[in-house]
């Protein structure tokens, strides 16, 4: 069958969908009544893939309005997830942290996948911010307080903690001082070694500067002093700044025993294959759509094979600049799209209404891209749900 997708200028043009794969990537099989045991775990990288909330279609929900999800599809994606060995990295920004989930349903979420995770026995991050904070924070104890309260609730859990940048932090800090003031705070009393968290302000502007510097050489210093201080409180880093070269300099750097974490959804293979020096572990946002092949490279580098692992992750990369092109936030279109294309959900609506933040081409290239890489476990019904997209904008054809 033929499809016709648009492109930038306008045109459309013909596409043949591949036939349906027999290739390395498994068949959906969590769904909402299904519980999927984990698969066999990852032995050379810890792996954790950012995954996407599945919205609740049908909830009468209204622009700035609090979050409705639908908890069955949600946490049976999860439970896709640990099925082939990924851990989960919950309520970061893929789940829409901060563009549409409020800290209430972000609490929640947290709850129910924490609880989903020890029955599934599959590995769990949860993110710990500050968006309770629903204005400007009149000073640092306040960005204290909202913290806290935030990691009670993951601790209590027994998840492990991920200290999220905070916007709130950001607008109120003076300079590195305080930066070094609030971490040193947290990390002090955190009961268990945290994942520190450095989103780049292409991923959120609100964060600009963080660190207490918009030079990064300089945020850079400053953050590598927050882990010296408490070396014992760090389980490792997640950097999401899109810059290998700088990267690879500051996992150098790290203490021994703090993991680099890569966030690098443009540069993610060579960060993960490494090099003489070392290499990274895994949190990615794009590992919510390629979770089995990313599972499957793992297992390949596990043996020692970097070349597979590259033969098979390389080829992903062209998809995942696609989806996290500027401006990068809205890089959760595209998540949730493959999610329903894939089957994981029966409708591409998000939370905030975030279905409409990419254009139609760009959504068109999303299916082609992932097509071609053999992403969906049906192919057909891809391509019928593509089909009916395109209807949806007027494309008849």
């Amino acid at each position: 069958m033929t499809i016709h997708l648009p492109d930038g200028a306008g045109r459309l043009r013909a596409y043949e969908p591949r036939e349906p794969r027999t290739g390395p990537v498994p068949p959906a099989t969590a769904t909402a009544t299904t519980l999927t045991t984990p698969g066999p775990p990852l032995a050379s990288r810890v792996v954790f893939s950012a995954a996407h909330v599945v919205a609740d279609p049908f909830a009468d929900t209204a622009p700035g309005a609090p979050a409705a999800v639908d908890w069955d599809a949600t946490l049976a994606f999860r439970r896709h997830l640990w099925s082939h060995g990924l851990g989960v990295a919950e309520a970061m920004d893929t789940a829409q942290r901060g563009m549409g989930l409020d800290w209430a349903a972000a609490a929640e979420l947290v709850r129910r996948s924490a609880a989903e995770a020890k029955s599934a026995g599959g590995r769990i991050a949860c993110g710990v911010g500050t968006d309770q904070l629903t204005g400007p924070a009149e000073d640092l104890e306040t960005v204290k307080a909202a913290y806290e309260e935030q990691l009670a609730l993951v601790e209590s859990t027994g998840a492990r903690a991920i200290l999220m940048a905070s916007r709130a932090l950001a607008a109120v800090a003076r300079g590195p001082e305080d930066y070094l003031d609030v971490y040193g705070h947290l990390l002090r009393q955190a009961a268990d070694p945290v994942i520190l968290h450095w989103l780049g302000p292409m991923f959120d502007p609100a964060l600009g500067g963080y660190w207490g510097s918009a030079d990064l050489d300089a945020a850079t210093d400053t953050f590598l002093d927050v882990i010296a201080a408490h070396p014992d409180k760090v389980d490792g880093i997640k950097v999401s700044l899109l810059d290998a070269r700088r990267e690879v300099e500051l996992r150098r750097r790290l203490p021994d025993g703090v993991r680099c974490y890569t966030g690098d959804d443009f540069n993610y293979p060579e960060l993960i294959a490494g090099d003489e020096h070392g290499f990274s572990h895994a949190l990615l946002g794009v590992f919510d759509p390629l979770g089995p092949l990313a599972a499957q490279a793992v297992r390949v580098l596990d043996t020692g094979d970097a070349d597979g692992f590259r033969g098979l992750l390389d080829p992903t990369v062209e998809l995942s600049r696609h989806l996290f092109q500027t401006p990068t936030r809205f890089y959760k279109t595209g998540v949730v799209l493959l999610a329903w294309l894939a089957g994981h959900q029966d409708h591409f609506v998000m939370v905030g209404g975030l279905q409409s933040a990419r254009s139609l081409p760009h959504l068109a290239r999303a299916y082609e891209l992932a097509d071609g890489l053999g992403l969906f476990p049906d192919p057909d019904l891809a391509e019928a749900r593509m089909k009916s997209l395109l209807a949806l904008y007027g494309v008849t054809g």
